[in-house]
């Protein structure tokens, strides 16, 4: 059986030394269901990933961001689709969160990163946001 592809972007938000961590509501999914992510989404025909990653923030979480640089580039199989993910650095002059799709949100400081409970895909992000400090 050919998996399903999803292609998305992901938003490493952060304002004053913190990191905005979101946490997915009920899932279909019960492997991603209540996990941690980095917020984000599929990226629509005709547009760029930084426009991707604009857009759904705008969306989801009703912030204006700024993506500053590419980060890593995740490519993880779920059990019900293959996922490749974009991250960027993001940064935002209005840390508001008016949450639309999510359940709850952190800022985080990054030596609090690991104590959240996050989604498979996300975590080489954590990781590598760990290792380099």
């Amino acid at each position: 059986m050919n998996k399903k592809k999803v292609t998305v972007v992901a938003a490493i938000i952060k304002h004053n030394d913190k990191i905005l961590c979101v946490q997915r509501g009920d899932n279909k999914f019960e492997y991603i269901s209540k996990k941690y992510e980095f917020p984000g989404g599929k990226i629509e025909v005709g547009e760029t990933r930084e426009q991707t990653v604009v857009r759904e923030i705008q969306e989801e979480l009703k912030m204006d961001i700024t993506p500053n640089e590419d980060f890593l580039t995740v490519e993880h199989e779920y059990p019900d689709f293959l996922l490749t993910m974009h991250s960027f650095i993001c940064t935002s002059d209005h840390p508001e969160v008016h949450l639309t799709e999510h359940i709850d949100y952190k800022w985080l400081r990054l030596s609090d990163l690991a104590k959240l409970d996050w989604a498979a895909a996300d975590i080489p992000i954590v990781k590598k946001l760990l290792s380099i400090g």
